[in-house]
């Protein structure tokens, strides 16, 4: 499958998951970091059965590379991303968390051009602008 298509899948994804995610939130009364639990044990199995033909990979990955997954994936975005986005669920409109927590492509972006090396072009930098003045409008008011 193209990489393109996996990615607006994801997006489908992770927009309609909010949308229930905010709603068993909310009827449950559970708490953002409850929320993120179930969520997490639940990837967890599935995400497991998948990966298991995969595990004996694990050894030859490198401490490094194990050591960028687990800050990366497992601190930062798996933990404080997803607590703090299933706050912002808990305590706003749907309209206004999602256009700003989706901005995660500006923010690698960002990433990208000042550690990774990857070029500053036109069209990256007219992209992150206009996604910044979409979040603007889709969040201002």
């Amino acid at each position: 499958m193209k990489p393109q298509l996996l990615a607006l899948i994801t997006a489908m994804a992770w927009g309609i998951g909010g949308y229930f995610e905010k709603k068993g939130l909310h009827l449950g009364n559970l708490s953002p970091q409850l929320g993120i639990t179930i969520r997490t044990a639940v990837a967890f199995l599935i995400l497991g059965a998948v990966s298991f033909p995969q595990w004996k990979t694990l050894p030859q990955a490198g401490s490094k590379a194990l050591v960028m997954m687990v800050l990366g994936g497992g601190v930062v975005a798996g933990a404080v991303g997803m607590l703090c986005f299933y706050a912002a669920l808990k305590g706003a409109p749907l309209t206004k968390v999602m256009p700003i927590a989706f901005t995660s492509p500006l923010f690698g972006a960002l990433m990208g051009i000042l550690l990774g090396g990857e070029p500053l072009t036109w069209k990256t930098a007219a992209g992150i602008l206009l996604t910044v003045g979409g979040i603007v409008m889709l969040t201002a008011g």
